[in-house]
């Protein structure tokens, strides 16, 4: 039976009852949709709106459906929506005491409120993911401190660093998507319920205390804001959009790392694939696939935007599509989050591969530079002459570290003997000691204060 159907002469047609049906995705919300109706009569039995005995009956119809649909005892169908099932279901068990149920209130503020607490669940869910691809990111960082890799800039070798620097890069990025979902999390934690359908309502309910038992800080402001305020799903959708670029983007560097023009990574057997025709390969379809699904999500936060972006105060039915996208975002940023975690922890790191690639291609050309601005050379001569060497070594198939002292020595007086020492990868990573440089000294330092930081999140 619908909830609204005294109104109308004539049933809803056949394709209309199938397009409005939310019943399919919104099931998903019966949980929610029990606890907050629990509190609900709870509260309306506190406040005498209904009498205690009803209200401990409504209670106690509430929790043994509960109960059912968790055991698998009663399937959710033949309903319009989630809401509806559960009241029928609840009229069927106790009567009509189960029809004071919705006694101040609305679906409007009672769906907004089940989504609420879905989305808060979700929210910390996302961050406990979170937490585990950062720890599994510092691990990998502690133990790429023995090695040396080239960074690169415009995917051009650039500088030696210790490889734990690079993992921490993405720990850094995730440390950001986790203060992002906990500072959404404060601000979605506020109830709608109450706000009845846009107005308010007349009987004397006790919104305090509902918000209290349903864990929220307060109760909304404003009801006409409370049954229409969908931010926390945007929010959510760009805070997952930012996290999937993040994890797209060290994706992408596995992919380019771990391939044997590189070798610096090597991806376990149990994250990869092979070809049907070619023995040979080893794919990275799992971080490939992840890459994919970043536009995905980006497709949800677009989509979410667009429904709000011309709704007219207070609900309106365009906001029923506020909850297919998200289930699949939320669907797509979790499993990303924890496959990775996974893939990081087994991944192998090729110390030796990344040494020879650190020393080059001229990885160690600014050190040189530096090695003469330090004997008071202005940087940009020092800049100069070594430009002038790098030019050299390509045109007599030389590189920096083979070079002789006096083959230095030629091109600017003020080299010395040390400069052979300044030029191996190993020695010019561990001279960026600077805060957050990429030295094993310095990766420390960062690896300790993303542990501390990461720490502020433990229950």
């Amino acid at each position: 039976m619908k909830l609204w159907q005294g109104r109308f002469e004539e049933p809803t047609a056949k394709d209309a009852d199938d397009f409005n049906d939310s019943l399919p995705f919104d099931k998903k919300l019966w949980r929610e949709d029990i606890t907050a109706s629990v509190a609900h009569a709870r509260m309306l039995g506190k406040c005498g709106i209904i009498s205690a005995e009803e209200s401990d009956g409504i209670c106690g119809g509430l929790e043994a459906i509960y109960a059912d649909i968790e055991a698998g005892n009663i399937e959710i169908k033949d309903a319009e929506d989630i809401h509806s099932f559960v009241e029928n279901e609840l009229v069927a068990r106790i009567g009509d005491t189960g029809k004071k149920l919705h006694t101040a209130r609305s679906r409007n503020d009672q769906v907004a409120t089940d989504f609420r607490m879905y989305v808060r669940r979700s929210n910390d869910d996302v961050m406990a993911a979170l937490k585990e691809i950062i720890t599994s990111l510092t691990d990998k960082a502690e133990s790429g401190l023995k090695y040396v890799m080239p960074g690169y800039t415009h995917l051009r070798k650039a500088q030696p660093m210790c490889a734990g620097h690079f993992f921490n890069a993405y720990a850094e990025m995730f440390m950001r998507d986790l203060d992002r979902f906990a500072a959404a999390r404060k601000r979605m934690n506020v109830m709608p319920l109450g706000s009845g359908a846009l107005a308010g309502t007349s009987y004397p309910i006790d919104r305090n205390m509902t918000a209290t038992l349903l864990d929220f800080d307060r109760p909304c402001e404003n009801s006409l804001d409370g049954v229409s305020d969908r931010d926390f799903v945007a929010e959510y959708a760009f805070n997952a959009s930012m996290a999937m670029m993040h994890l797209s983007r060290l994706c992408e560097d596995i992919i380019l790392y771990s391939a044997e023009e590189f070798g610096y990574f090597e991806i376990p057997d149990a994250y990869s694939t092979g070809s049907s025709i070619m023995p040979q390969k080893k794919n990275p379809d799992i971080p490939e696939l992840m890459r994919g699904k970043t536009g995905r999500v980006y497709g949800h936060l677009m989509a979410i935007l667009t429904t709000l972006k011309g709704i007219p105060l207070a609900y309106d039915k365009d906001l029923q599509e506020d909850k297919e996208g998200f289930f699949d975002a939320e669907k797509q940023i979790i499993s990303c989050l924890k496959i990775m975690a996974e893939l990081i922890d087994n991944m192998q790191l090729r110390g030796n591969r990344m040494k020879k690639a650190a020393e080059g291609d001229f990885a160690c050309a600014t050190d040189v530079a530096d090695y003469l601005a330090k004997k008071g050379v202005p940087f940009r001569t020092a800049h100069e002459v070594t430009g002038r060497i790098v030019r050299w070594c390509i045109a007599e198939n030389r590189t920096l570290q083979n070079m002789a002292i006096e083959e230095f020595q030629s091109f600017d007086e003020h080299f010395d003997i040390d400069i052979c020492e300044t030029v191996r990868a190993k020695n010019c990573a561990e001279a960026r000691t600077s805060y957050g440089g990429a030295s094993p000294k310095s990766v420390k330092e960062n690896i300790r204060s993303l542990k501390k930081r990461l720490a502020r999140y433990d229950d």
